[in-house]
């Protein structure tokens, strides 16, 4: 069997790629062969030429932000892309006869507010039966009125549904009535962590062994850094700022994103897949909520920390000495339920 998958192909984004590569490992691990089909704009038709993108950039743009891009396009050397892309003008007339199913996710596939977003997100290239969503996700709490009628027509003709969130299986209800959808964790949840230490690196700017992680997408206001260096300073931390133009860490990729998240004192963030990683390798976390967004981005996290029982994790104004530990026992217990469940879809969609 042969799976073809459909998600955001972003080179600056961890949680994309991880989830991207999450996927195909789950699906391996299920004798299902998996290429993930390169959706951009006009990059139809073109091979993931690496090695020679690589040493381009290294010959020629020897700065930061392309030895960051560098880092991530060596991760991707771990997921398998087909030698062919798409984009919603261009789809390979043979795509069918090349997979069994399709898949349209994880990650924000649905998210009305990125421009990247259109037809080839709901596999209507495909027959209905071969559309399979895992785990996707709108991003968003609602909807705009004026394309309300656009997702109800396409996420009709998705056999298999499951979200990632709540809040899209109760958008999806609302818009279809389908009873039939499934919230199922982030793929990068169904790995355990030994098995992201396999594509995990240590970061050659790392001289320090007792750091706190802040991974923070939006703003950071002056009180959240001010109460994080406090917290540093009391426990002879440093910070470490990932996404900080003029950090050395900026260079980092998805494989010393993996190691930084295991080996944190103590992560600070309003990521998402931040928070996974804290959660799968046993590290503190307190999750911020991102105030700076016109449209509030939180219904993930919420859905995050309600399934798990981590509500606690939230900031508060102030970072206090009970979160600097934490026992995630209760939340591992409730992981390997989920991950059965996700088995139990993969293997119910794809008649294993």
């Amino acid at each position: 069997m042969k799976v073809g998958i459909c998600t955001i192909n972003d080179n600056g984004n961890y949680g994309n790629r991880l989830q991207n590569y999450a996927i195909q490992e789950i699906l391996k691990k299920q004798g299902i062969k998996a290429e993930t089909i390169s959706n951009e704009i006009n990059n139809y038709g073109m091979k993931y030429h690496i090695n020679n993108l690589k040493t381009v950039l290294v010959r020629i743009l020897n700065l930061k932000k392309h030895k960051r891009l560098i880092r991530f396009l060596e991760f991707n050397r771990n997921i398998k892309f087909a030698n062919f892309g798409i984009d919603k003008l261009h789809i390979d007339k043979n795509i069918n006869k090349k997979y069994d199913y399709f898949i349209t996710g994880s990650d924000q596939v649905w998210n009305p507010n990125f421009n990247r977003m259109s037809d080839i997100d709901f596999l209507i290239f495909t027959l209905p039966e071969k559309r399979i969503s895992f785990s996707a996700s709108f991003g968003i709490s609602e909807l705009p009125e004026n394309m309300k009628e656009y997702y109800k027509e396409r996420l009709l003709g998705i056999k298999y549904l499951s979200v990632r969130e709540d809040r899209g299986k109760e958008i999806i209800e609302e818009l279809t009535g389908r009873k039939d959808v499934q919230v199922l964790v982030d793929p990068t949840m169904l790995l355990t962590a030994e098995e992201w230490d396999k594509v995990a690196k240590k970061p050659k700017q790392l001289k320090t062994d007792k750091y706190i992680l802040n991974y923070f997408l939006g703003e950071l206001s002056e009180q959240r850094k001010q109460e994080i260096e406090r917290v540093a300073k009391e426990n002879n931390c440093e910070v470490i700022n990932i996404l900080d133009k003029s950090s050395p860490f900026y260079e980092t990729g998805p494989s010393e994103f993996l190691y930084l998240e295991k080996n944190a004192f103590l992560i600070c963030t309003d990521s998402f897949h931040s928070s996974i990683f804290a959660i799968l390798y046993d590290i503190p976390l307190i999750v911020f909520d991102r105030e700076d967004t016109k449209a509030k981005m939180n219904s993930r996290l919420d859905t995050l920390l309600r399934k798990f029982k981590l509500e606690n994790r939230w900031y508060k104004n102030k970072i206090t000495q009970s979160q600097l530990k934490i026992d995630y026992k209760e939340a591992y217990k409730i992981l390997e339920e989920e991950r059965r469940k996700a088995e139990v879809f993969i293997k119910e969609a794809m008649r294993l």
